[in-house]
């Protein structure tokens, strides 16, 4: 099957870890750098996303973080397609922002 803008997905994780020990601030830091690991990127303080060539390989990586997560907080993992994604909108202020970029896909035929 061919890639789409509808096949294509990004998957958001949304989390929200408690960080009043030094403890809980290091299991905090170890979870972002796994996921950073895993290929996500920062799209807010507590918002990470990553480019999922198809729904296969968005179930991999859904999984790799649901391994990571820790005994406490709020974690929130979301799937939207590439044309989903494009329709958002990004400002800093007033002044409007462009997208990430969506990364190029090799296809062989």
């Amino acid at each position: 099957m061919r890639l789409n803008e509808y096949r294509i997905l990004w998957v958001l994780v949304f989390f929200d870890l408690p960080t009043e020990t030094k403890k809980e601030r290091s299991i905090a830091s170890k979870f972002r750098k796994e996921i950073l690991r895993d290929g996500f990127a920062m799209f807010q303080f507590s918002i990470y996303l990553r480019h999922c060539s198809s729904r296969e390989n968005a179930d991999v990586h859904i999984n790799r973080v649901k391994r990571l997560l820790p005994e406490k907080g709020h974690i929130g993992i979301m799937t939207i397609t590439d044309k989903q994604f494009g329709m958002m909108e990004l400002f800093y202020g007033k002044n409007e922002k462009a997208l990430p970029d969506t990364p190029q896909q090799l296809e062989l035929f």
